[in-house]
């Protein structure tokens, strides 16, 4: 038996009332009228395919293949914009270097294993290809002086804040939290605010 969801449009649904700030309506409602098209600022446009590509694979989304939640464009306006956490592990170098090494190094690992590029790997190929990244030990020279399992890690948790930043992935695991206004105030096990809707089974 599937978990219980929300009803499909619940987030959307919300963005129109007063239970949401207009500081994250505004927010909200960008990342659902994202142009489908986008040019990179900061990575050359090969790299950015290549980003799209493996964002691609470690977030399939086969129920909206049409138009998918874009990942790659949220990494490159950051990295063009020069924002980043405020830290970084010691084992990578900065936000900027450490991406276009790693890219590059994802490239070597598809031409070691496969004598390919990425691009035009099968998906189960690319998939081989990243789970090496991720295992920690992937061929190349490149991954001789950057840390495979950090860069994975860093790359992996940016795209997951990425996706479920979204509207629509919020819709996914039933997220209401935006709506905040007034404070929410029935915090305890099995609790209900009035303006949650009745979960689904």
């Amino acid at each position: 038996m599937s978990a219980p969801t929300y009803p499909g449009g619940t987030v959307r649904a919300l963005l129109g009332t007063e239970h949401v700030s207009e500081a994250t309506r505004a927010a909200l409602q960008s990342r659902l009228d994202a142009p489908v098209t986008y040019e990179p600022r900061f990575l050359a446009p090969e790299t950015y395919a290549l980003l799209e590509a493996v964002a691609g694979r470690l977030f399939p989304q086969p129920d909206r293949s049409e138009q998918p939640i874009s990942l790659a464009p949220a990494v490159d306006q950051r990295l063009a914009d020069g924002r980043a956490d405020g830290w970084r592990y010691d084992a990578l170098p900065p936000d900027r270097e450490a991406l276009r090494m790693g890219l590059g190094g994802i490239q070597e690992i598809a031409q070691s294993l496969f004598q390919a590029d990425f691009l035009a790997l099968s998906p189960a190929q690319q998939d081989a290809a990243l789970q090496t990244l991720a295992d920690g030990n992937p061929p190349g020279t490149t991954w001789q002086t950057l840390d495979a399992g950090r860069f994975f890690e860093e790359l992996l948790a940016e795209l997951t804040e990425t996706y479920y930043a979204h509207p629509l992935a919020q819709e996914e695991i039933g997220y209401v939290g935006m709506a905040d206004l007034p404070s929410w105030t029935k915090i305890g096990l099995n609790e209900r605010e009035a303006r949650e809707p009745e979960a689904e089974s």
